[in-house]
């Protein structure tokens, strides 16, 4: 495979001028860089607090996942199918940016069992989501609000595990004021 002109042929080489300087002219040595622009993240990297989300990669397409599990979901008596998918979506994208990456359908699962959607929550929870979730699919600071008190180490737990840890994470849901 032929290599082309400006690539050294040994890793010893020093790189070679570009071919449209005149002979004797050298280039500059690269100037520092510094994050500055508007678009670019503080010294101490991604913020975090009320209102911010998970950032992770391809945390949307939770969203995808998500709808993929919109016929299992049970629904408590007026809840909004749409609001279940957008908090499960949350929570699963919250999930995934936990563990630094994509979401799957595990981190779907896990969402649906701790907000009660595989219809094994108890009653009192169950009406208590459906007053919680009401409108979140259009409001992101309630959904926000709701996906932010769901404890990152109940996330972070193997899927097997979560059952063990629902009350826990149920109980810090419920704490939510906005419901």
């Amino acid at each position: 495979m032929p290599t082309d002109p400006y690539v050294p042929r040994r890793l010893e080489d020093r790189p070679r001028q570009e071919p449209n300087l005149a002979p004797g002219v050298k280039m500059p040595p690269a100037k520092s860089w510094r994050a500055d622009r508007p678009g670019d993240l503080p010294a101490g990297g991604q913020p975090h607090g009320d209102l911010l989300g998970s950032p992770g990669p391809n945390v949307g397409y939770a969203l995808t996942l998500a709808n993929r599990f919109r016929d299992r979901m049970v629904l408590a008596p007026h809840e909004h199918l749409a609001d279940a998918v957008a908090v499960v979506a949350d929570v699963a994208m919250r999930r995934a940016a936990a563990f630094g990456r994509a979401p799957v359908v595990v981190d779907v699962d896990v969402a649906v069992r701790i907000l009660g959607y595989d219809g094994k929550a108890p009653a009192d929870f169950s009406v208590w989501r459906a007053r919680a979730t009401q409108g979140t699919a259009h409001h992101y600071q309630e959904r926000r609000e709701l996906v932010d008190h769901v404890p990152v180490d109940v996330l972070r737990l193997v899927p097997g595990r979560v059952g063990d840890y629902l009350d826990e994470a149920r109980a810090q849901l419920q704490a939510v004021t906005h419901a």
